[in-house]
């Protein structure tokens, strides 16, 4: 597996960015390793807060929820997914797949021996996050969804993501922040969807960017399917507390939370929330808010 490594000094001076940089390796299923980037925030020895984003983000977006989380005592973990942010990227299209990047979150799991995890999770972050909580139901105590789902390909996913799957492919430049610029309801600076680019130096950084709308389970016989389902089954015994934060207007998930709240049964009780005046990317727009209720979320349910 070819890689490229973003140079560091594409992520000096970024706007409200100043957290130090953390690295392990995982095994890239080819013989070889990659480098995963993490944020490692707040004391060491509290709880976890793991934070996983999705496309074409990276954990820049979560630099408003950081510092309340760890003024409220806890420790937060936010990887850059391979393909993103300063983890390394691999070159090729079919370098990126579902179950390896399921491999690669689980990998960072095991060697930073994380438990009594509460897992935020946003897009893909719970395509991911949601198939570990299902396939680490012990270290993991609370889950909260915001904009996001876990398709198994036997529901039709919609018109927004179909227009958005079609653009990621035929776009001739995938143009990364303002992606997320066109996914936020309130008006981003030109540093910050500078920023968001960052660890795109050009197009051939971005493979991983351009296969993730691809690997969304569509049909019923997706490679991913069976696992999803599978996840479903462990999901629909979850009884620990889980909540739904999701915006008032993002096209792309609306509904999910709905979902979430019939199948699984730790979402009885549960104080969920739609978020006014938040576009798919909720972090950018109310993350100072998402972060607070995420924090009044742990208060209510104490392990």
């Amino acid at each position: 597996m070819k890689i490229l490594r973003t140079p560091d000094s594409r992520f000096a001076n970024l706007p409200d960015y100043n957290f130090d940089p953390h690295y392990l390796m995982v095994d890239d299923s080819e013989d070889n390793e990659l480098r995963v980037h993490y944020l490692d925030e707040g004391p060491r020895d509290a709880d976890p807060v793991l934070l996983l984003h999705g496309e074409p983000s990276w954990c820049y977006l979560y630099r408003k929820m950081i510092p309340i989380l760890t003024a409220a005592g806890h420790r937060v973990i936010a990887p850059d997914l391979p393909g993103f942010g300063r983890s390394d990227k691999p070159t090729s299209r079919t370098d990126y797949t579902y179950q390896r990047h399921v491999n690669w979150m689980q990998s960072v799991l095991d060697q930073l021996d994380l438990n009594n995890i509460t897992l935020f999770c946003q897009d893909w972050g719970g395509l991911i996050g949601l198939r570990l909580v299902a396939e680490n139901p012990d270290r993991f105590a609370r889950v909260a969804a915001g904009n996001t789902m876990l398709p198994t390909g036997d529901h039709d996913l919609g018109e927004g993501f179909r227009k958005w799957q079609q653009f990621s492919q035929e776009t001739p430049q995938f143009h990364v922040g303002r992606t997320i610029k066109s996914g936020t309801v309130t008006k981003l600076s030109q540093a910050v969807i500078d920023a968001y680019n960052a660890p795109f130096p050009d197009e051939s950084y971005k493979e991983g960017a351009r296969q993730f709308p691809l690997l969304v389970p569509s049909t019923p016989d997706d490679p991913a399917s069976e696992n999803n389902r599978a996840a479903w089954i462990e999901l629909s015994k979850w009884t620990k507390p889980f909540i739904t934060l999701f915006s008032d207007s993002d096209p792309v998930t609306a509904g999910g939370d709905r979902i979430m709240q019939k199948i699984i049964p730790g979402t009885k009780g549960q104080a969920h929330t739609t978020i006014a005046n938040g576009g798919h990317f909720l972090q950018e727009d109310q993350g100072e808010k998402v972060a607070k209720l995420l924090v009044q979320f742990i208060h209510d349910n104490p392990r």
